[in-house]
């Protein structure tokens, strides 16, 4: 247990040092892009990953907070699944989890609440098939890592990792285990996303050349909340040292999972560029007064990223990340082909081939909002909206996920989606510090996403 617990805090320290590096010189390439090493490969390929079909799936919940206990709610009405333990680093939140399940009608789960490393006892007990873990970010890693390593499937809130060696640790892991590991996101089960990934499959907007997407959410009373913010207002202690995009999945996955990322094509290199932090200080002053040490702290974060990535095969994929200004909620969900183009943010939009030049009438969506309605939610997207979690989307990926385990089908995000979609948070902040200059992004996949197929549109029993 010490042995375990000072490799993973190690594994967490050299990803926050390698995240505040300003020098990278010794990478730089004839063409000036920072090229970073990749670790020999431990096992074999997962890509396309299915194993022993699971008669129920049975559930340890790590992490008890608002994300962690909605899950557990949610999880009450999802087929297929038994949460078998829950574990918290605060005893009331593991009792309150418990009697929900109960009240429920389900079997009181196991809880584990006796120290910080808990968690690890949890991913030990037997009967757990799948560890899923709502913790902080910087447990991410950690949680998935060893519950693959006792033999259990991972699946962990966003992002999977922090830095690249965690991105690294996550693939090796899960090739060497032949375990799951799906990062959940959920904007990728979202009912518009959902649509527009059945019309570019379809051809709608013949070949999808650029896409954008975002995490525009103003989040500055939960950095400053010190309720909420347990173990040291972690939300802002990562904004002290990280620029860049700490926070890039939610806008990129349903963007990546259109655009055919490592299942066709691939992320080549980013640039990436930040404004100045101006937001959080400026917040920090008003609500907390200019003495307060949140005030006259130094966050390195900006207040708005720009990241623009290229692909092997000549596409583009912008994504931006803005938690500090107060402005609408957005996460931009553009996607553009050779015929037509489609927009989530501020409304949603489309525009078709032979008049691109202007957008459908509400008649004319909606007609095509029903012609190309996904599978998914055709067949349970009424409930998801009953049962809730983000309007649907959340419980339309815990089903599918339920579905895919049940009937020993590859998930549709893997390991090496998790590790390429979180890569960005290293990646960005290493391209900001060095005025913007490329940075190549790893081959996570190792060459396998050449013949890799695109997710198909999937459905559910």
């Amino acid at each position: 247990m010490k042995t375990n617990r000072r490799n993973f805090l190690r594994t967490a320290a050299a990803g926050i040092a390698a995240a505040s590096l300003a020098d990278f010189s010794s990478f730089a390439s004839n063409n000036n892009s920072i090229q970073l090493p990749a670790p020999e490969r431990i096992g074999k390929s997962v890509m396309g990953l299915t194993c022993e079909p699971l008669k129920t799936v049975r559930i340890g919940l790590v992490g008890l907070g608002m994300r962690g206990m909605d899950t557990l709610g949610r999880l009450m009405y999802v087929d297929g699944v038994e949460v078998v333990a829950l574990c918290d680093v605060i005893p009331e939140r593991v009792v309150q989890g418990k009697k929900l399940v109960t009240d429920a009608g389900r079997k009181e789960p196991v809880g584990y609440s006796k120290g910080e490393e808990d968690w690890m006892n949890l991913c030990q007990q037997k009967d757990v098939d799948l560890v899923y873990s709502c913790t902080p970010w910087l447990l991410h890693t950690p949680v998935s890592v060893y519950a693959m390593k006792h033999g259990k499937h991972a699946a962990t809130e966003v992002p999977a990792a922090t830095s690249l060696e965690e991105c690294w640790e996550l693939v090796n892991t899960a090739e060497e285990t032949q375990k799951h590991c799906m990062m959940l996101e959920n904007c990728c089960y979202d009912f518009f996303e959902l649509n527009t990934l059945n019309m570019a499959r379809q051809g709608v907007f013949g070949e999808i050349m650029h896409g954008e997407g975002a995490y525009i959410h103003d989040l500055r009373w939960l950095k400053f909340d010190k309720e909420k913010g347990y173990a040291g207002m972690w939300r802002l202690k990562f904004s002290r040292n990280h620029n860049g995009n700490p926070y890039p999945t939610h806008g990129l996955g349903p963007v990546a999972q259109i655009m055919c990322i490592n299942r066709g094509d691939r992320m080549d290199y980013l640039n990436s560029m930040s404004t100045n932090q101006v937001g959080m200080s400026f917040y920090a002053k008003e609500k907390l007064g200019a003495d307060s040490p949140e005030a006259r702290q130094t966050y390195a974060l900006g207040d708005m990223n720009t990241t623009i990535i290229r692909t092997v095969n000549g596409k583009t994929i912008m994504v931006q990340h803005d938690t500090t200004s107060p402005r609408p909620y957005s996460r931009i969900h553009l996607i553009s082909g050779t015929k037509g183009m489609a927009r989530k943010w501020p409304v949603e939009q489309i525009a078709l081939e032979p008049k691109a030049h202007e957008w459908l009438k509400e008649e004319e969506f909606q007609k095509l909002m029903t012609q190309y309605e996904h599978p998914l939610t055709t067949r349970i997207g009424e409930k998801a909206r009953q049962v809730g979690g983000h309007g649907g989307m959340d419980f339309i990926m815990d089903s599918r996920l339920s579905y895919c385990l049940r009937k020993g089908l590859p998930l549709d995000q893997d390991v090496y989606d998790a590790a390429t979609w979180s890569s960005i948070v290293e990646l960005s902040n290493i391209s900001v510090n060095n005025r913007g200059n490329s940075v190549d992004m790893p081959d996570f996949t190792r060459g396998a996403w050449q013949d890799a197929k695109p997710i198909g549109i999937v459905t559910v029993d």
